[in-house]
């Protein structure tokens, strides 16, 4: 189904060649994502609209397991020949992973945001009152077309 050029594909949606999935919470302005895991821990990754907009990635920056970090701190730094910035902490917690593939081919977010290019997981604090102020499901949507359509994105994947 269609409507006003956001296409529903089951698991996601996509717009503007921009890929949502419908199951993650999402930090709008970062342009980051989060997957609750059925452990408890989180999986944390850049949008495909963050890694469009930074182009494709050269450097990552990934504290090490063990470190804890706080809510809105970064949990990695992202270089590209454009861009670098911060990945802010979605949640306070603990390291627990770091995708080493990632960290050794910080380009393979280009490819893959959403699947095997995750970034780090962390085992939460208090997951319930971090996820206040993340969105997920149509309000996402909502707030990440809007984003979209104010830098008019159109995502591609750089291999």
């Amino acid at each position: 189904m269609q409507k006003g050029g956001i296409q529903d594909l089951g698991g996601f949606w996509e717009y503007q060649g921009c890929l949502i999935p419908k199951d993650l919470y999402y930090d709008v302005e970062n342009q980051v994502w989060l997957r609750v895991n059925e452990d408890g821990t989180v999986t944390m990754g850049l949008t495909d609209v963050g890694q469009t907009r930074a182009g494709r990635l050269l450097h990552i920056r990934i504290k090490p397991v063990g470190t804890k970090v706080r809510k809105g701190k970064p949990v990695a730094t992202l270089e590209s020949g454009k861009w670098a910035g911060p990945v802010p902490a979605l949640v306070e917690g603990e390291v627990v992973e770091v995708n080493e593939r990632v960290a050794k081919d910080p380009n393979f977010i280009n490819v893959d945001p959403y699947g095997e290019a995750w970034i780090v997981r962390l085992k939460p604090t208090d997951l319930d009152r971090d996820l206040e102020g993340l969105v997920t499901g149509e309000e996402a949507l909502a707030k990440i077309k809007d984003h979209i359509d104010e830098w008019d994105i159109v995502c591609m994947r750089c291999m």
